[in-house]
């Protein structure tokens, strides 16, 4: 069963134009000139319950439009959008009984009261019994660790702090479906791994639909198996992160450090046959690029087998540099060749080609 259908959304938002100079701010006071601006136009995506999918873009891609849309915040111009088997805008006071949603940098606390006070207060807003309230509530608090926050303001809490008890917010009325927008926004790496361990619980136990924004690519490398990119408004991909790396990635490159003096000629003669690539990096250092279907082990026998090492390091692409690289393309579906590598990824690969040509 699908938790949220968009077919074809699309949202337009008509600004003002300012005019230039003095001349033009008095011409505005009479005539207001406006354009039209498309800020998502007719995506569709499905995501089915229990799902957890990374919802990504540059700023301004549209990303932040559309989670307000999925919410009922904003209204779509055009197209189908169908949420737990609601519509959000229309069916608003039942729809948001379903889901939770974490704004990372925007509150749904009261600043100036204890947070316990802003948890029963929410109680009411979602109009959840006493009982059912408690019980979840104190599942939260020892899951995240809250007991002593519970009686503390709002305004006194750090930032990761306040972030945990953002989450409980959203979770209080025990939501099927969870919008995070930035959740991780400004954390430090461990505050940041105790979120992701918790969301990941969550959706394991309970089965909640998780839709995840987000600047910081190690959350959706934690946490999503699927993921849509975003661009200018547009579905450039949607799948599989492993897929992703797989069609973007460079491969691996594993720097051995061996006891004796090296040459080019030597080493690259250790994997003659093989589809590798080997560069110089001192007397004693030196790098392999290795395709991502062949098998490092291959590489690894040929030369422990033959030379004496004293260290190995393994570095494979990370998703920053692959979504990095799909933005500069303008699409996911782009293949692979020298031109999409960076110009120093490229140079080695030319030296490296010219090297072995004068084995």
């Amino acid at each position: 069963m699908l938790a949220i259908d968009v077919q074809q959304l699309r949202k337009q938002f008509r600004v003002q134009k300012n005019r230039e100079g003095l001349k033009g701010a008095f011409k505005d006071l009479f005539k207001r000139e406006h354009t039209e601006v498309t800020a998502v136009k007719d995506i569709s995506f499905q995501i089915p319950q229990g799902e957890i999918c990374g919802y990504i873009g540059e700023n301004g891609a549209g990303k932040s439009t559309t989670i307000k849309m999925l919410t009922g915040i904003l209204v779509p111009t055009s197209g189908k959008l169908v949420v737990n088997g609601y519509i959000p805008h229309k069916d608003r006071e039942k729809f948001v009984q379903e889901i939770g949603v974490v704004f990372g940098q925007r509150s749904q606390l009261w600043w100036d009261i204890g947070v316990i006070e802003s948890f029963r207060l929410l109680r009411k807003v979602y109009r959840v019994g006493e009982v059912d309230f408690r019980r979840r509530l104190d599942e939260l608090v020892e899951t995240l660790q809250l007991q002593e926050l519970l009686n503390r303001p709002v305004r006194k809490l750090s930032l990761g702090q306040r972030m945990r008890c953002e989450l409980v917010a959203a979770l209080l009325h025990n939501p099927s479906i969870l919008f995070l927008d930035e959740p991780t926004i400004g954390l430090d790496i461990v505050v940041k791994m105790e979120i992701r361990e918790f969301l990941k619980r969550l959706n394991r136990e309970q089965g909640t639909t998780i839709l995840l924004t987000t600047h910081d690519l190690q959350d959706i490398e934690a946490l999503c198996s699927r993921v849509i990119m975003l661009d200018d408004g547009r579905i450039i991909y949607d799948g599989g992160l492993e897929e992703l790396k797989s069609r973007w990635g460079k491969g691996r490159e594993v720097q051995f450090q061996f006891t004796e003096p090296v040459t080019l000629r030597e080493i690259s003669l250790l994997t003659g046959g093989l589809d590798v690539r080997w560069s110089i990096e001192n007397d004693v250092t030196a790098k392999v690029w290795i395709p991502r279907e062949m098998n490092v082990s291959e590489v690894l026998s040929r030369v422990v087998g033959l030379r004496e090492i004293s260290d190995i390091k393994i570095f494979e692409t990370n998703t920053d540099e692959i979504v990095r690289e799909i933005y500069q393309s303008g699409s996911a579906d782009a293949p692979r060749d020298l031109s999409a590598l960076s110009s120093e990824d490229a140079g080695g690969i030319e030296s490296d080609k010219a090297g072995a040509g004068k084995l």
